[in-house]
């Protein structure tokens, strides 16, 4: 494992995934019962966009600070911004929350988070980061395993990421495995898997392994930074949800149209449709 998320954090794909998250906790939050929050490749939880890594790439650039002055924010954006607001109180941007601490700040003093990382230097650095909030506990084994040796949970309700480097030619097939697997012992969890929009046929399979994971219904929301047929570039990235809260797909429909605005690149774009209708 070579892949380090500290080179590329807050970049667009990182804005997209985070705000669609900070939406999905949101919207499972709206009813009293607890739910559990599992990230199977969490990261190191907190970025410094100060710090060599994401100065050597200067990827942010074009992502979240882009944001970061934005006055016409929309309102489903609020809770992102707030947590980057309170990392950094001063108005200089420079902390970035990965998924994990998004999760821990957003989630309810009854819900809990679980939380993955395999590579053992991010490990370490995760559970440094994650100390204190006794809701959190952090594991370092196989993100791929999570499915299996975590659900189903107490709560009865489950948000589960699935958030892989993408550096093993064989990752999306795994995310579907892995989708079917949550859905095979939890058939209610929400699982949200982040992937590259790049391979146009590595897509096609992938969304066919997604359309027969056997999930009730499957949202897959798109958003692009370049046109889809640029050779060698991340055109932007996907989000595929297994059973969305109700309200998201009306939330996103308000939100990519501003965030495809703000982080095209060569040309911004965006896509919603369901592999999987109820």
């Amino acid at each position: 494992m070579n892949y380090r998320h500290a080179f590329h954090a807050g970049n667009h794909a990182d804005v997209f995934k985070h705000i669609v998250l900070t939406r999905l906790i949101a919207l499972m939050s709206r009813k009293e019962q607890p739910f559990a929050y599992l990230d199977t490749h969490a990261g190191l939880g907190l970025y410094d966009l100060g710090g060599d890594q994401a100065n050597r790439t200067g990827e942010y650039l074009e992502g979240i600070a882009r944001l970061w002055q934005a006055d016409d924010l929309p309102a489903v954006a609020a809770d992102y911004l707030k947590v980057l607001r309170d990392m950094n109180p001063d108005g200089q941007l420079r902390y970035y929350p990965g998924s994990p601490e998004l999760a821990r700040r957003l989630t309810r003093h009854n819900d809990r988070v679980l939380l993955n990382e395999k590579h053992p230097e991010d490990g370490r650095l995760l559970k440094e980061n994650m100390k204190g909030d006794r809701r959190v506990a952090v594991h370092l084994g196989e993100g791929w395993h999570v499915p299996r040796a975590l659900l189903p949970v107490p709560e009865k309700r489950a948000l589960m990421l699935i958030d892989p480097p993408f550096e093993q030619l064989d990752e999306m097939q795994r995310c579907a495995k892995a989708l079917k697997e949550a859905i095979g012992r939890m058939r209610q969890t929400v699982a949200a898997i982040w992937y590259p929009v790049k391979d146009q046929r590595a897509l096609k399979r992938f969304y066919q392994d997604l359309a027969g994971s056997g999930a009730p219904k499957l949202l897959r929301v798109e958003l692009l930074v370049h046109p889809l047929d640029t050779p060698s570039s991340l055109n932007g990235s996907g989000m595929a949800i297994a059973n969305p809260p109700w309200g998201l797909e009306e939330e996103l429909r308000e939100l990519l149209p501003w965030l495809s605005k703000q982080l095209g690149q060569t040309q911004g774009g965006w896509q919603m449709d369901w592999l999987i209708a109820e």
